[in-house]
């Protein structure tokens, strides 16, 4: 499957992004493929560029093609302009991890903001669970993130995302100046999922209502499968809304579960502490694996 063309899925860049040169353009380019012969996935192309590294994938025992996503540089730096292309031949399984939480710095005074873009296209009854660990802005840092992801016919994703108040650890909690994500999941021709986010802690607008509120952590799930009737739908979010149920604490940890226009869902968690949100999505990923594909989910095997 060719690589798309960045420009058609994401769209031009801003002005303010091009105003000024960022400190490091680097790209990211996967391809997957599925061999016929032994039926097992691997990772038929790769282009990369530093701070990118992908050294090279495993074999999971179901056939799934495993690769972990790393960034050398030990986060993103202010001005840096970095884009990701992964596709996902017909038919192949894929997982895809990083190594660590994805650390945004704090950029120079003249640098332009953090950039971040990922283009991804899943093939025909391919499968792809893209599962990293957690985003972490740091004190002073902006940021924007745009992903676009396309499915095809019988396509599957399981694509999570967790977002950080900051480091918590030393007391930063909502210190970064701006944190902007864009998501758009397409089949068809047809949107199922946009999402725009910004969070600009220094307005107050983390705490509205709308946004965050009183919690500190926010995770987003979406889990899409083309070609399932509405009604299989609704019976996995029934399905997911019992679990979600029972992960929910009153104002410590609140999940909710909600049907895309069509072929998914989308998972939610707002929470005051991070320890929970990710035990949590893996036991939503099992549960929403056996249900729409009978097998288990893998855990992702960590490297250091």
């Amino acid at each position: 499957m060719p690589m798309p063309a960045l420009k058609n899925e994401i769209g031009d860049r801003t002005t303010a992004e091009s105003a000024t040169s960022p400190r490091v353009r680097a790209q990211l380019q996967l391809e997957f493929l599925r061999d016929t012969g032994s039926r097992a996935s691997f990772l038929a192309q790769s282009y990369q560029e530093p701070p990118f590294k992908v050294v090279r994938s495993f074999p999971l025992p179901d056939g799934s093609a495993m690769a972990h996503l790393h960034n050398v540089s030990g986060g993103l730096l202010g001005g840096d302009h970095l884009t990701q292309r992964i596709s996902v031949g017909n038919r192949a399984t894929v997982q895809l991890t990083t190594t660590g939480a994805t650390r945004i710095y704090r950029p120079r005074p003249e640098a332009m903001p953090t950039v971040q873009r990922t283009v991804i296209t899943i093939g025909e009854e391919a499968l792809l669970e893209y599962l990293p660990d957690a985003t972490i802005p740091y004190a002073g840092s902006r940021y924007l993130q745009r992903t676009s992801i396309q499915l095809g016919p019988g396509a599957g994703l399981f694509w999570w995302e967790i977002l950080a108040p900051g480091r918590e650890a030393r007391g930063e909690l909502f210190a970064y100046e701006d944190l902007e994500v864009r998501t758009r999941i397409s089949a068809g021709g047809a949107i199922l999922a946009a999402e725009n986010l910004l969070l600009k802690p220094s307005t107050g607008n983390v705490k509205s209502l709308a946004r965050l509120g009183p919690y500190r952590y926010l995770a987003t799930f979406y889990i899409c499968q083309t070609g399932l009737a509405p009604r299989a739908w609704q019976a996995a979010e029934d399905h997911l809304r019992e679990l979600t149920g029972s992960l929910t604490r009153s104002g410590e940890l609140l999940w909710g579960v909600s049907s895309l226009v069509a072929h998914g869902v989308v998972v939610r968690c707002l929470a005051l502490h991070g320890l929970e949100i990710l035990p949590g999505l893996h036991a939503i990923w099992r549960r929403a694996k056996l249900h729409l594909y009978d097998r288990e989910a893998i855990p992702p095997r960590k490297v250091n």
